[in-house]
């Protein structure tokens, strides 16, 4: 029995983390056992997703297989795309010189602040009164 080729991504945004498999196939993207357009609502995050397959001209060679959970739908959809990126790295290397100029390769470092002691959010203060 022949073993089947699949190569692993894993993908990052704020506080959601995606594991990307991706195989040969026809296209299709199942996000936790449903398909794209069921478990991401929104058309500008499912347009983000198929962003690095776009570039590539990969939009019907694999079928993508998504384990993700933590964030919101934008978090995810974000951790999806930095996962198939990284996953398509490792298909073929070459995809380095069109992925980095377009900002996929690197991690979104921006996530939520923690609220201080003394203040009412991250950076909030309580109001002052003058008298």
């Amino acid at each position: 029995m022949a073993k089947s080729v699949m190569y692993r991504g894993t993908g990052r945004r704020k506080s959601a983390v995606a594991r990307v498999i991706l195989r040969p196939g026809k296209g299709v993207i199942t996000v936790n056992g449903r398909t794209l357009v069921d478990y991401i609502t929104s058309p500008l995050a499912r347009l983000d997703i198929s962003q690095p397959l776009v570039l590539t001209a990969n939009e019907s060679t694999f079928d993508i297989s998504v384990n993700v959970y933590g964030g919101g739908m934008i978090g995810q959809s974000g951790a999806i795309r930095h996962g198939i990126t990284r996953a398509l790295l490792e298909v073929n290397p070459e995809y380095r010189k069109i992925l980095k100029p377009a900002g996929l390769i690197t991690r979104d470092p921006r996530v939520k602040e923690r609220k201080k002691y003394g203040l009412r959010g991250a950076r909030r203060a309580p109001q002052f009164s003058k008298r």
